[in-house]
């Protein structure tokens, strides 16, 4: 059976070192609210129709051990992008923070973008689209 739209949302899945300190940045810095949890090893919070669910390694749920014998890792290059309005004021405010990012703003055919980490290292898109 193939997929359909039918299908009733997007979720996306990560690898996160520290939950109390993924819940703090996600809900603290990027407009994320908690859907569920926290529990031992998982969260799941919410943001304009986007599910995130958060485990740690061997939390359960999608985060248990691979065939082979391999844990699931923070970090790669995968990603979720997030639209914003002003990205320098953005990129400024994530700054005073602390908050890691993976170089500088590029400009590309359809806009500005930035590259943050979470706290265990995975990355999230931060997009300015062109004005129309």
């Amino acid at each position: 059976m193939g997929m359909t739209s039918q299908m009733a949302e997007i979720s996306v899945r990560y690898i996160v070192d520290d939950i109390d300190k993924a819940v703090d940045f996600y809900t603290g810095q990027l407009g994320f609210e908690v859907g569920m949890g926290p529990g031992p090893g998982f969260v799941m919070l919410q943001r304009s129709g986007l599910r995130l669910f958060l485990n740690t390694p061997g939390g359960g749920g999608g985060a248990g051990e691979a065939s082979g014998g391999k844990m699931p890792e923070p970090g790669g290059w995968n990603r979720f992008r997030i639209e914003v309005e002003d990205l320098e004021a953005i990129v400024e405010a994530l700054t005073g923070a602390g908050v890691d990012f993976r170089g500088d703003i590029i400009e590309g055919r359809g806009g500005r973008q930035i590259i943050v980490d979470d706290p265990a290292g995975n990355p999230i898109e931060l997009f300015e689209p062109k004005p129309a």
